[in-house]
């Protein structure tokens, strides 16, 4: 094993604890931002230790980071629903950045990062919602814009801070 493949394990790994520590904290101690025009979508900070891995490690630790956010909030709550849907729209934020990637104009990336969490879950959310919570498709189809909507800021959020610590980051670190 080489010193860059044991620096993108460790670094991986400590995004995935960020991760987790991130949701467990938001979630006992109450502060999750509650989405105001729908209060079952709440902000969170989760996203951006995936999104920095991707930044600083690439896909496949952003992938694997945002496995293991789905993974600690069905432990943590017993809801396959939502932490299917958090590693969804986590997934598709970062899958959009990384191929924005080869057009190599960070403005651009963050629109296709967030363009493709927000189709991606527009289409989830349709699928899943009447499904999973019994909602009417006109109900569904009333909330499609707030959870578009949603998408667009909670990926926003991720894509500013993370870049805003990756650079730091590297600035710092030569």
């Amino acid at each position: 094993m080489t010193k860059l493949d044991t620096r993108r394990i460790t670094g991986t790994a400590i995004m995935a604890a960020l991760v987790i520590l991130f949701d467990y904290t938001l979630r006992y101690s109450g502060l999750k931002i509650i989405f105001p025009w729908y209060p079952n979508l709440k902000f969170d900070f989760t996203g951006i230790p995936i999104t920095l891995s991707l930044l600083l490690y690439g896909y496949p630790s952003a992938a694997t980071t945002s496995l293991v956010a789905g993974l600690g909030i069905l432990a943590r709550s017993g809801n396959m629903v939502s932490s299917t849907m958090k590693t969804l729209a986590e997934l598709l934020q970062v899958t959009g950045l990384s191929l924005g990637k080869y057009e190599k104009k960070p403005l651009l990336e963050g629109v296709i990062g967030i363009a493709c969490r927000v189709v991606g879950m527009t289409a989830v959310n349709l699928l899943i919602l009447p499904k999973a919570y019994g909602l009417p498709h006109r109900a569904v189809i009333s909330l499609l814009p707030l959870i578009a909507l949603f998408n667009t800021l909670q990926g926003i959020l991720n894509i500013a801070i993370s870049t805003y610590l990756y650079t730091a980051t590297k600035r710092r670190l030569g």
